[in-house]
């Protein structure tokens, strides 16, 4: 959403009173995929995992979010009831701000007021979305991972590879390969158990062209 200096004093105060900051604990439940909500959500600090179950009652890890980025799942400006279609849990101690929808569209929305920013929000998470397909249907074990150590090079540093593995669909042993073969290949390289990026272009042409 645009930030709050680019509103006027009373778009602040207005916006103030119908929306409120909730802290989470790591590990606790924001959200089940059966939910539906009347507030628009947004991650203020930490981080939160998206996910669904399958027909075995497995936990199918979709992707993260990160701060100052849009939680809801919006599909529609019209209902006032916005529906969830995943799990959201919190991977850290985070910060969540929940606006009123409703309210924010008869004051904000319908005024043309913060639409190109919610509209920005939505792009993003259209984007992510764009990646988890990319991700699912399009690459292959190689391109998940340098996709991966590319735009989240942090986050897979700090999990252990069979996590990694999981978040990726891949077994932890193909995993494993493709490290190696990176790191042959001097691509990476892998210090104390953390890759190092070597050649961040040759890392690039493993998934782009493919479909991103």
């Amino acid at each position: 959403m645009r930030k709050l200096r680019n509103l006027n004093h009373n778009e602040i105060e207005q916006l103030i009173n119908f929306s409120y900051i909730s802290k989470y604990d790591k590990d606790s439940i924001l959200f089940y995929e059966t939910d539906k909500r009347n507030h628009l959500l947004f991650l203020v600090s930490g981080l939160m995992k998206i996910y669904k179950y399958d027909k075995f009652d497995n936990e199918i890890f979709l992707y993260h979010i990160y701060p100052n980025s849009l939680i809801s799942e919006l599909s529609s400006t019209i209902d006032n009831e916005i529906y969830c279609f995943s799990n959201a849990s919190f991977m850290e101690n985070s910060l969540i701000l929940s606006v009123d929808f409703e309210k924010l569209k008869e004051h904000f929305l319908n005024n043309n007021i913060l639409i190109k920013e919610l509209m920005n929000a939505l792009l993003k998470k259209t984007h992510q979305l764009q990646c988890l397909v990319n991700r699912e249907l399009v690459f292959d074990a190689t391109a998940k991972v340098a996709y991966m150590l590319v735009q989240d090079l942090k986050m897979f540093n700090s999990l252990k590879r069979q996590e990694v593995s999981f978040m990726l669909h891949i077994q932890p042993e193909t995993l494993s390969r493709v490290l190696k073969k990176l790191s042959r290949d001097e691509i990476i390289g892998i210090e104390n158990q953390e890759i190092i990026i070597k050649d961040k272009l040759a890392l690039n042409s493993i998934f782009t062209g493919v479909a991103i």
